[in-house]
């Protein structure tokens, strides 16, 4: 069974024990938001940074599916596929 693996940024890891790729398993395709589920299931706190307290993205993070801002997809109903990459970013503010 294939897996769909998340890549997250260097600021972010600390937040999933060192780890720099997440995977969760998938025997067919899943949304973002179950994706997002699924691997931050161990990971409260890095959860609890990707999503408001109402499930949505945060404002500051950008959620990547082959290249596509999942924001200009179908947002979190985005679905993901066996094999596919999911890549997060978080943005930086500063002045």
């Amino acid at each position: 069974m294939p897996d769909i693996s998340v890549v997250l940024p260097s600021i972010l890891q600390p937040l999933a024990g060192g780890q720099s790729v997440l995977t969760a398993p998938a025997d067919g395709p899943l949304t973002v938001a179950k994706l997002l589920d699924s691997v931050t299931a161990d990971f409260a706190v890095l959860g609890r940074r990707l999503r408001d307290e109402t499930g949505a993205l945060r404002r500051f993070v950008n959620v990547y599916v082959d290249g596509d801002e999942v924001r200009r997809l179908q947002g979190l109903d985005t679905e993901v596929a066996p094999g596919q990459e999911v890549l997060v970013i978080q943005s930086v503010a500063g002045g």
